[in-house]
């Protein structure tokens, strides 16, 4: 074969590979369309429904049965403590056994095994979350149906997803990071703690913020360890009067949460409800939207700051 016929070949093999290359985009850009159009769609009607039904009295008012009189504010509370108990239960604990099975943890069939479930814990569905949280949290336990027992059910969902995340995060730092480190006498802790973890937090921040969007929306754990789905009391206050000026009664109280209070209102056949509904939909992914937004502006800034 002469030396035109290979290059002409070679051009023939360009262009096909170009051409593949070129439908496999066309293709990715038609699906990312259909989501984003599917997505805008179901955000503009629940903004057409949702919106005229947002006040000051919205917030502030409980659930009734009256629909023009009825409020979020026993269910926004609820979500909000329940979100705190799951991030300061998740986190400090999903952080710390990624940074052991990525740093410190020894490399044998035990651990594999250990990764291994970890990985595969990350995609159980929630249900058996709820399942294990009321046999252990509600029953075993004694903590009955209450904000801590629902913020350790989310807490159990998106540790998984914490340890995956903080671990890749881990991993994703230079060799040579840790070489420089013990080179100049470092220990282990200090390489870890001054440097890899300080490296590897915009990357964390993200596992957290994706877990705790997965858990502000869930359902059917709280459903099962035994939410209410028409409260019209607030649990006890966090600060109070008197030394130590902190309360943790709110713990064992009763609540409700964003999702249960939208499926109570869509479950009646009164429009009325439907637009409630989606007035706390809307609330809902506004919510969410600013986790993620937060998350982008804290790790925009944390990777600015950072001096390889």
């Amino acid at each position: 074969m002469s030396k035109s016929d290979r290059l002409t070949e070679i051009r023939a093999i360009i262009v096909r590979h170009k051409r593949w290359d070129l439908m496999f985009m066309a293709v990715g850009m038609f699906a990312l369309m259909i989501s984003v159009l599917t997505f805008t769609v179901l955000f503009a009607q629940m903004i057409i429904d949702g919106m005229p039904r947002l006040s000051w009295d919205f917030f502030t008012s409980f659930p009734s049965r009256r629909p023009g009189s009825a409020g979020i504010l026993s269910a926004w509370v609820g979500t909000s403590l329940v979100m705190l108990v799951t991030i300061a239960t998740a986190v400090p604990m999903g952080i710390g056994a990624g940074v052991y099975l990525e740093e410190y943890a020894p490399k044998n069939l035990v651990t594999e095994i250990i990764e291994v479930n970890v990985t595969n814990l990350a995609g159980v569905p929630s249900i058996i979350y709820g399942l294990l949280a009321l046999g252990l949290f509600v029953y075993q336990l004694g903590f009955g149906q209450s904000v801590l027992s629902a913020g350790l059910a989310l807490a159990l969902l998106i540790l998984p997803v914490v340890i995956v995340t903080t671990r890749e995060a881990i991993r994703a730092i230079p060799v040579a990071i840790r070489e420089g480190c013990y080179a100049l006498g470092a220990t282990k802790w200090q390489t870890v703690s001054d440097h890899l973890i300080p490296y590897a937090a915009a990357g964390i921040l993200t596992g957290i913020i994706i877990g705790l969007a997965r858990a502000i929306g869930e359902t059917a754990p709280i459903i099962t360890i035994g939410a209410m789905t028409f409260i019209a009391f607030l649990p006890p206050s966090l600060v109070q009067a008197e030394f130590p000026f902190l309360s943790f009664e709110w713990l064992t109280s009763p609540f409700t949460v964003m999702p249960i209070q939208m499926f109570n209102w869509v479950s009646r056949p009164e429009e009325a409800f439907q637009l409630n509904a989606a007035a706390a939909g809307l609330v809902l992914v506004v919510m969410t939207l600013t986790m993620n937004g937060l998350a982008i502006y804290l790790r925009y800034h944390m990777r600015k700051k950072i001096k390889w």
